[in-house]
């Protein structure tokens, strides 16, 4: 990343060499990659980079702090799985078990991949 303001390309290999390079996810760098996310939102602005963003953020900082990120992409993501089961989580994380169980129920709605769906039902049968 040194040298000229990075693109998109090279901002998403340095993402996934963080993470390729962690001996596990509690090792992982997860202040480094939200700030490379933050990067990237900066460079190739998406809802998608921002739920990631949401994410790493959450990794770093606890659940508390990525709430509000997540919760701000509704209009644009309501109808992708991964902003509800991304919500979910974070709820679950903080306790709140009834908005936690409704949003992997609106996840498993909207979810097409049957691994995830198997995965989405295991999460929300555990709360």
């Amino acid at each position: 990343l040194r040298g000229s303001p990075p693109g998109p390309y090279a901002l998403q290999a340095a993402i996934a060499a963080l993470h390729a390079q962690a001996p596990s996810s509690d090792a992982t760098d997860w202040a480094q990659i939200a700030g490379l996310y933050e990067v990237l939102a900066r460079v190739a602005p998406s809802p998608v980079v921002e739920l990631n963003r949401a994410v790493a953020v959450s990794m770093a900082g606890g659940a508390a702090a990525a709430l509000p990120m997540v919760e701000a992409l509704a209009g644009s993501l309501d109808e992708s799985h991964l902003l509800h089961a991304t919500r979910a989580d974070l709820l679950a994380r903080l306790g709140r078990t009834g908005e936690a169980r409704e949003a992997y129920e609106r996840a498993l709605g909207l979810v097409r991949n049957e691994p995830e769906r198997r995965l989405l039902a295991r999460k929300l049968a555990s709360l």
